[in-house]
């Protein structure tokens, strides 16, 4: 292991695998497919995966919160993308669509972080203190979606004090023109790193 990624300072969040976003049949899969497909992101998070575990590196599974029926009655602030996951019932409660992609199950030693409402897996959530209280400094952000979950995510942990790596073919987003915000525009104002699943596995 080289110092980039020291196993036991170096934090893999993997945010949202949900049978909805990675699955053929899931709500959201066709809207994200185009992107997928053209970075090879389901080969690639599984590269990401398997060679964590093996160097020893903690994972953290970031899930977002499950569609219930009656979210946000009475909240004073939902935002019109919270409304729409509603309305559809994306990631809903006790259903197939909920639940992590059968790729992507949790193993004996992995943390599950506590939903986050928004996109922000710091957010109302317990996740910086679990990074804390594993030692984790550096934190490698991969999932669903590029410009939102991701890059709120990596952005939050960056203004918290962790060194942020994004992996710009281990995401996808509903358009290129996201992807390239994302990676392009707004990864660099505050990511650490925006490597390839190549280079970063390199570096492992």
């Amino acid at each position: 292991m080289t110092k980039d990624y020291e196993k036991n300072t170096t934090g893999l969040l993997l945010v949202d695998p949900y049978n909805d976003f990675l699955s053929p049949e899931g709500k959201s899969f066709t809207r994200a497919k185009e992107v997928a497909d053209s970075v090879n992101l389901f080969e690639h998070l599984k590269a990401i995966l398997s060679s964590v575990r093996k160097v020893g590196i903690q994972v953290f599974f970031v899930p977002h919160h499950r569609s219930e029926p009656d979210d946000f009655q009475n909240w004073k602030h939902p935002t019109p993308y919270q409304l729409r996951t509603k309305e559809r019932q994306v990631f809903a409660k006790g259903t197939w669509g909920g639940e992590f992609h059968s790729d992507f199950q949790p193993q004996k030693g992995d943390v599950i972080i506590k939903e986050h409402w928004g996109s922000s897996g710091f957010a109302n959530t317990d996740l910086d203190h679990q990074l804390k209280m594993h030692g984790v400094q550096k934190i490698i952000v991969i999932g669903m979606l590029a410009n939102t979950c991701i890059e709120a995510t990596a952005r939050f942990g960056m203004e918290l004090g962790y060194h942020v790596t994004l992996v710009k073919d281990a995401t996808a987003a509903f358009s290129k023109e996201a992807m390239h915000a994302a990676h392009e525009i707004n990864g660099p104002t505050f990511a650490h790193a925006i490597r390839t699943t190549k280079e970063l596995l390199a570096l492992m």
